[in-house]
């Protein structure tokens, strides 16, 4: 008696792999035509940071002693930029909800296209609002006096920092998009993201904390983000910060991500 093996059909074999790359461009377009239909979102986005950027450079900047010979838009401006991530992932969850209620994901498994490429999509698409608002924000620095000394490799170096960081906040952001009950619930998880810089090296040094305040401020992970990107825009050499800030990028991406995944194969099996 012969034994037969079923085979997956060729287009879900094709869809897997080969057409991984053309499924997430064309749902990247999708999404991102949500978001050119809705600017608001990116200036709503780009408001809370700005609205720090201005209110500490010229309200609480003349009481703060940073201890550097830097204007306190320079020292300020890549914690700033760490918020502006912070505050625009929440919409990357909101969106991903959004489709998840709407029937959107089960129409798509319907379909010859990769699983993956559906994440990927709003992944990419946060990726690509999360520069957009962040340009604006260093805009509204550059009118306020914001000035570096900072080489091209820096600047490539500055952006690497500030996508790997998007990259890792917005798979956390889908695990939210995934699982919350309600709207609120999606986009509530960015609120402790956004005002983590606040305890950190972003707005003040850690060493004018109180101790316990101050310990936590040194080894959480914004703060070295902070000090690398500072040192970048100053031309200073870059320090140990920066090990320590890459392993706590890739960290929180690779949880994220699997977590992100595992969750994703449960919803739609």
């Amino acid at each position: 008696m012969t034994t037969t093996t079923t085979q997956p059909p060729a287009a879900s074999r094709a869809s897997s792999g080969t057409h991984f790359f053309g499924d997430t461009a064309v749902l990247t377009g999708r999404t991102v035509k949500h978001i050119t239909r809705s600017l608001d979102t990116i200036i709503t986005t780009c408001i809370m940071p700005i609205g720090f950027l201005l209110l500490f450079v010229y309200v609480l900047g003349g009481a703060i002693n940073t201890g550097t010979d830097i204007s306190y838009v320079n020292y300020l401006l890549p914690g700033i930029l760490l918020i502006t991530v912070a505050s625009g992932i929440s919409y990357t969850a909101f969106r991903l909800f959004l489709d998840m209620q709407g029937g959107i994901f089960e129409r798509f498994q319907s379909m010859p296209i990769a699983r993956s490429s559906v994440l990927w999509a709003h992944v990419l698409t946060s990726m690509i609002a999360n520069v957009v608002s962040m340009v604006v924000v260093v805009g509204v620095a550059l009118l306020m006096g914001f000035r570096t000394g900072a080489s091209v490799l820096d600047w490539l170096a500055v952006a690497g920092i500030l996508l790997l960081f998007t990259l890792a906040l917005t798979w956390i952001a889908v695990i939210p998009g995934l699982t919350a009950k309600s709207v609120d619930g999606a986009s509530a998880f960015s609120y402790p993201l956004i005002f983590l810089p606040f305890i950190s090296s972003a707005f003040v040094p850690t060493a004018s904390m109180p101790g316990p305040v101050a310990w936590f401020a040194e080894y959480q992970p914004v703060t070295p983000i902070v000090n690398t990107i500072r040192d970048l825009f100053t031309g200073q050499p870059v320090g140990s910060d920066i090990g320590v800030a890459l392993a706590w990028m890739v960290g929180i991406l690779v949880v994220a991500y699997v977590a992100a995944q595992v969750i994703y194969r449960k919803k739609i099996s």
